[in-house]
Order: C-alpha cells, then structure tokens, then sequence
C-alpha cells in the first residue's frame, strides 16, 4: 500500500505556478529546500538565490517555476491544506457515526504534524511550522481579493467547506457552522503560534498531549451541544 501511494500528488491551482513543481525532481527539490530556508531564516530573509545556491542551480530555473516568492508561498500554502484535506478524508473514510467522523476530523486538522512518508519530498513537520509563522502573509495582502477571485485559495476554502458540513451533519440546526470551522482550522495555528512564542498566554503544558486538538474537541462539541 506503501508503494501504490508514494507517487501520489496533492493538485494545487495552476495559475499559482508556472510550472508545477511536483512534475521534476527540480520541482520537488525547489519545495524541499524552500522549506527548509524559510523554516530557518523566515519568508522575509528567502531569496531564490539563496534557494538556487542551496539546490545547486541557478536563480533563472526556479523562476521557470514561480514567478516570486509570494507565489511560492501560496503554493506551500495550497499544499499544506491539500495535505489536511487528503488526512480528513482518509480518517473519516467508512465511519458511519457522526460525532466520531467530527471527531476525527478535528484531530486531523490539529494534531501535531508527522512526517508522512507518502509525500517524501515534502517535511510536513516543517511545513507546519511554516504555516503556523507565515501562513497569515499569503492572506494578508492588499492583492488578496484578486487572488481569491483567480482561485489561489481554493483548496483553503473546500478544507473549510468540507469540515463545515461535518458540522452540520452532526447538528443541523447549528446556525454558524463555516465560522467554527475556520475558528478550528485558522485558530489551531493560531494556538500553535501562542504556545510556541506567548506560553504565558496558553494555559497549554509541555506534558499535555495533544493541547491543542483536545481544546478544540472541547469547544467544539460544547457548543454544538
């Protein structure tokens, strides 16, 4: 089983890139060492010369591939949420009772990342970090309506869908079920960035497993209760 999923991909928009990196083992190294530099030193600090020197090419073949890092980004973003939509499907697949598909759902969603084998050139544990610390920026831009109308944040959007219709599924009379489901999928990152750099704002401990995915169980099922 192993083997049949290792040549699987994750589809991310077209318009976000020039050439699709997952097609080459160019591509695949251009997102393996992407992540890492920025995991390191931060989007402010990543150049694609950096990124060039690192894979030991030149700057003009990672722009044959994005046009500029912002792109690049967008399209780690697209990845991220494309992994977690492909770990809640898997996790839900087959399951009849609707608290234990929502259940699962939301521990897909906020649990720790592991390293997932069946995308090797990809560190998920790193890309979460990454997502946790720069995610916000693919959003927050003066550009992000347009960008939202091109399409770069679809898979964001069908995560969020996907997840709010579990929602509803479990009680459908709960009048707000898309803004839970971003308040779990943004607010778990948010709590990630909180305990990692405010823990005197997060009543989470070093011994807790799995803080975050238990307070998001909690909230969830209380107020849908």
């Amino acid at each position: 089983m192993g083997t049949l999923l290792s040549n699987l991909t994750l589809t991310i928009p077209e318009n976000i890139y020039i050439k699709d990196p997952q097609s080459s083992k160019l591509g695949r190294r251009i997102l393996e060492y992407s992540i890492q530099i920025i995991r390191k030193e931060g989007l402010e600090k990543f150049t694609f010369k950096k990124l060039a020197d690192e894979i030991g090419s030149n700057e003009s073949s990672v722009y044959r591939y994005f046009e500029n890092k912002h792109m690049l980004m967008l399209y780690l973003n697209s990845w991220y949420w494309a992994w977690l939509e492909y770990k809640l499907v898997f996790r839900i697949n087959n399951i009849e009772c609707k608290e234990k598909v929502l259940k699962r759902a939301i521990t897909a969603i906020t649990e720790t990342p592991r390293k997932d084998e069946t995308f090797g050139f990809i560190n998920e544990e790193e890309l979460h970090h990454i997502i946790v610390q720069e995610s916000s920026k693919a959003f927050h831009t003066i550009d992000v309506d347009e960008e939202n109308k091109n399409g770069y944040f679809v898979i964001y959007r069908r995560l969020v869908e996907r997840l709010s219709k579990i929602i509803s599924a479990y009680n459908p009379n709960y009048s707000y079920p898309l803004t839970l489901a971003n308040t779990i999928v943004q607010g778990s990152l948010k709590q990630n960035f909180l305990h990692r750099h405010f823990k005197q704002l997060s009543d989470f401990k070093e011994s807790d497993d799995e803080p975050i995915t238990q307070f998001f169980q909690h909230l969830t099922f209380k107020s849908l209760s």
